[in-house]
């Protein structure tokens, strides 16, 4: 089972995290003994706005043509690609680090909301079911908004070096994971391939020399919808008006967050923003509990089917390591910047989903998240309007064009596992750009005698 073949990965995960966590608290306590003042100035402190202006420049071309690539490979993925977007927009271009994700938000919802227009055109690779899973997105939905939130607090209290070391630790993990599956899928394609040619070579005979060239018809031709009947199959009004009612009350919460708190009594200001809590869990125990008892109702009538692309028995252990992963795939969200797909995308494939439907459902959560996101920065005037715009319609094309070259190359080729490569090569790219920006603004702060301990959550934003 997918669940017990992870241990080993969740035992890393949680070893190297609370190494990490531990060594700063250390630190922190080691710095705090030996500079107050660093302290305190450190707490008054912010960090300055840079925005650079939207003109032509070597630079604006080649953040252009990586932020192509990033959305176009990303989207394919299913990871967004905020790991390659951030550090670009901050080393490139020379957006401080908080516009640097705002933007990069942006940017994840036009690869998003193009890729989700795409994949509801292009049918189910091998059922007559949307390739869209609105079981898994009404999962994993809420509990990545909701870490998201949690993810956004924590940016605030821990240091900038501690979630670098974080980041890279699970992305170093996840990529690493993703492309031995990558792998093992790619010699499963083989093994069917070379099966499938010595059937073809079977059904031709020993006699080669006797060739006909009449092009037999199957009993049963395969019946080719038209694009408004796969859109119909497709979208599933029900579940996305649920999906929709999620976002806008965890939009109505952003936005009172945005708002002026002071005017507002303390008590009534943190149930507002708590409300978003039972939202999540209401939401994530509803679809919990349909998936679980249809699973027992199931297993009771010898029924082995899957309930949906997830190979695994919905038990309440396989159900809360979901729901935990789904927390934890929003807060490297909220940290990074990110849709919370570097999660996401691999926790799909680990459980069973296959790579074709596991893009598509990954792209179609991060499209709420990250579009969440942009309303929250924008009330908050966290991004050039000039650049979001410019920067997102580069997403936009590149979204929808990544889906349509991979998607005629799987075609092609007859190997799904391209898109779990291309998701393990994003993530390790990720990786590397985010080790390279911490290591810079680690030195940096270093050199400035900044305090790099963890902050208080009244710290100045």
């Amino acid at each position: 089972m997918p669940m017990l073949s992870s241990r080993a990965f969740i035992v890393y995960l949680v070893s190297a995290f609370s190494c990490a966590v531990l060594s700063a608290l250390f630190l922190t306590n080691h710095t705090r003994h030996d500079n107050k003042a660093s302290l305190l100035t450190s707490h008054v402190s912010g960090t300055p706005q840079v925005w650079p202006d939207l003109e032509p420049s070597w630079k604006l071309v080649l953040a252009t043509v990586i932020g192509f690539l990033g959305s176009a490979c990303g989207t394919v993925g299913g990871v967004g690609g905020g790991g390659i977007f951030v550090p670009m927009l901050n080393l490139l271009l020379g957006f401080d680090t908080k516009s640097a994700a705002a933007l990069s938000k942006c940017m994840i919802m036009g690869a998003s909301a193009s890729s989700v227009w795409y994949n509801v055109r292009v049918p189910h690779p091998t059922k007559e079911v949307p390739i869209l899973d609105y079981d898994l997105a009404l999962l994993f939905q809420p509990m990545l908004m909701l870490g998201i939130t949690v993810g956004v607090a924590l940016s605030v209290v821990f240091p900038y070096w501690l979630i670098t070391v974080l980041i890279i630790i699970l992305f170093v993990g996840t990529s690493s994971r993703s492309f031995f599956k990558g792998i093992n899928m790619w010699r499963e394609e083989t093994i069917f391939k070379r099966e499938k040619v010595k059937q073809q070579a079977t059904l031709l005979g020993e006699d080669k020399t006797v060739r006909i060239d009449t092009k037999y018809e199957p009993l049963i031709p395969k019946e080719e919808k038209s694009t408004i009947e796969i859109l119909c199959l497709n979208l599933k009004w029900k579940r996305i008006l649920l999906l929709i009612v999620v976002w806008v009350s965890f939009l109505l919460v952003q936005v009172i967050k945005a708002m002026e708190l002071d005017t507002w009594p303390n008590l009534l200001a943190h149930v507002l923003l708590l409300f978003q809590f039972p939202i999540a869990f209401l939401v994530f125990g509803y679809e919990a509990v349909k998936l679980y008892k249809e699973h027992k109702r199931r297993m009771s009538t010898g029924n082995l089917e899957c309930i949906c692309e997830a190979s695994i028995e919905w038990t309440a252990i396989n159900l809360a390591f979901c729901a935990s992963c789904g927390v934890v795939g929003g807060v490297v969200g909220g940290l990074l910047g990110s849709g919370g797909g570097f999660v996401l995308g691999p926790l799909l494939l680990e459980i069973g989903v296959i790579p074709q439907v596991a893009s598509a459902t990954a792209t179609f959560v991060m499209m709420f998240s990250s579009s969440l996101s942009v309303v929250e920065f924008y009330l908050l005037k966290r991004f050039p309007i000039a650049y979001a715009l410019y920067l997102t319609l580069v997403s936009v094309l590149a979204g929808f064009w990544g889906q349509f070259f991979v998607r005629r190359l799987i075609a092609f080729l007859g190997r799904a596992s391209i898109i779990v490569f291309i998701l393990s090569g994003v993530i390790f790219a990720s990786a590397l750009t985010m080790g390279v920006v911490g290591i810079e603004s680690s030195i940096q702060m270093i050199n400035n005698n900044e305090f790099m301990g963890f902050l208080g959550f009244c710290s100045s934003q």
